[in-house]
């Protein structure tokens, strides 16, 4: 199975800022909402997942519903 890019120039570039963001926040904030111990696991995971899906240009929710972010070639 072949995996078409769909996560265009913009959509990778905030969602790398975004998702490093969720990675690093939970051990460097001393924000409210990080100090629940569920919240301090879920944030880097879905940070991870952001980080994944712009590094390989390819996103499956994307791919489920048929959009895309990339210029038409």
């Amino acid at each position: 199975m072949i995996k078409t890019a769909n996560v265009g120039s913009f959509d990778r570039a905030i969602r790398l800022i975004a998702g490093i963001l969720l990675i690093v926040a939970p051990f460097v904030s001393s924000v409210a909402l990080f100090s629940n111990p569920i919240v301090q696991w879920i944030a880097p995971l879905i940070g991870l997942v952001l980080v994944l899906t712009a590094y390989f240009r390819f996103c499956p929710l994307y791919r489920l519903i048929g959009a895309s972010t990339c210029k038409a070639e």
